[in-house]
């Protein structure tokens, strides 16, 4: 990166340029926006001095969390869960394995007593230095020192953009079993669409019986007798399967949305927040306008655990005995859920199905989507949990 230019009088060669010099703050704060992993970002405050001055502006952040401890397991001793084990795994404590150096390199620019930052990172058995400098990081028995993303967030002053991704999705289904859902939160739940189905085949043409029924009222909404869901599916447990995965999906979202309100009080700035897992399973999306909602009014807890009370829903449910997509791909017992507050008036956020529904999803899935809103539609309501 530099250069060293001979005088051609004396035959002697000038300090060195450093290139980066001669770029604009505007231009370096671009890269480091592409970059976004808070991991590589670490490493850039090790750079230089410049460098550690523009990173906490950078505003376009990605967090991936390398494991998730739940609320039982927040003693030092404890073990670390790599992934939930099921629809009731807390997931109230994110922490950061395997990233001590990046987070040395934060601590250590970012902090706001760099003295004695440093005096602490030379200390490998006592780290404990997060984002913010602060000395809450939680040590395992290996001696490695776990941070919170609103510990590693804490001094990014310009955040607009924020991507938080767990090691995986936390509902626990069986191989083959396809489970996707996708939330909208404000204060509350905005509105929800999951996507089910028994198996997931790949360029096999089957003949398909699904199974269920679980005592839940479902009232026909108006349409013709294609698609109808047949007798089977509410006698042998399908019906009560799809409930399950219903409940599920929305107390695994419910519960990150009850984990991100320290992140989003702190940073006033957010435009955009989504929290994923690896898996793509679960995807709980904020707009500009739904975290200002959370600000000013803050949501109701559920009193039986750490997250968000779910109001009384509608639903509307699609069902396929057998979906083939046009790429091939089969879906046996194909579901689609589509969930808003009973008390959301019909004129608000008014979407239709097919976009709404179908821009939830990546393909295939959104063409899943866009196909299973063609047949008979179903009513189920629930109450608050």
């Amino acid at each position: 990166m530099s250069s060293f230019p001979s005088d051609p009088i004396h035959g002697t060669h000038p300090d060195p340029i450093d290139h980066f010099d001669r770029l604009p703050d505007s231009l370096l704060l671009l890269v480091f926006n592409m970059i976004g992993d808070v991991k590589a970002l670490g490493r850039c405050c090790v750079v230089s001095r410049r460098f550690h001055a523009l990173v906490p502006q950078v505003e376009n952040v990605v967090v991936r969390v390398d494991c998730v401890i739940s609320d039982d397991d927040s003693s030092p001793s404890s073990s670390v869960k790599s992934r939930g084990s099921g629809p009731f795994t807390n997931l109230f404590r994110l922490v950061f394995g395997g990233i001590v150096k990046p987070l040395q390199a934060l601590g250590q620019f970012l902090g706001p007593d760099r003295h004695s930052l440093n005096k602490t990172l030379t200390t490998s058995s006592s780290l404990s230095v997060g984002l913010g400098g602060g000395d809450d990081g939680e040590m395992d028995q290996g001696g490695v020192t776990h941070h919170s993303p609103m510990q590693v967030l804490r001094n990014f002053n310009e955040l607009r953009f924020l991507r938080i991704e767990l090691p995986g999705g936390e509902l626990g289904i069986d191989d083959g079993v396809l489970l996707k859902w996708r939330a909208d939160f404000g204060s509350t739940l905005d509105h929800c669409v999951i996507l089910g189905a028994a198996s997931v085949l790949n360029n096999v043409h089957l003949q398909v019986s699904e199974h269920g029924n679980d005592g839940f009222s479902i009232n026909n909404i108006n349409g013709d007798d294609n698609g109808s869901i047949p007798e089977s599916f509410y006698t042998n447990g399908g019906l009560k399967l799809r409930v399950v995965w219903t409940i599920s999906s929305l107390i695994a979202a419910s519960a990150r949305h009850y984990l991100l309100q320290s992140i989003i009080a702190e940073h006033k700035t957010l435009d955009s927040l989504v929290l994923t897992d690896a898996d793509d399973q679960g995807v709980l999306c904020m707009n500009g306008d739904q975290l200002e909602e959370l600000r000013v009014k803050p949501l109701s807890a559920s009193s039986a655990s750490k997250r968000t009370l779910v109001p009384a829903l509608n639903m509307r449910l699609w069902y396929a005995p057998h979906l083939e997509l046009p790429d091939g791909v089969v879906l046996k017992g194909a579901t689609l859920v589509a969930i808003r507050p009973s008390e959301q008036s019909a004129s608000k956020k008014e979407i239709s199905d097919a976009s709404w529904l179908s821009n939830a999803f990546e393909e295939p899935y959104g063409t899943a989507a866009k196909m299973l809103v063609k047949r008979r539609t179903y009513c189920l309501e629930m109450n608050s949990f």
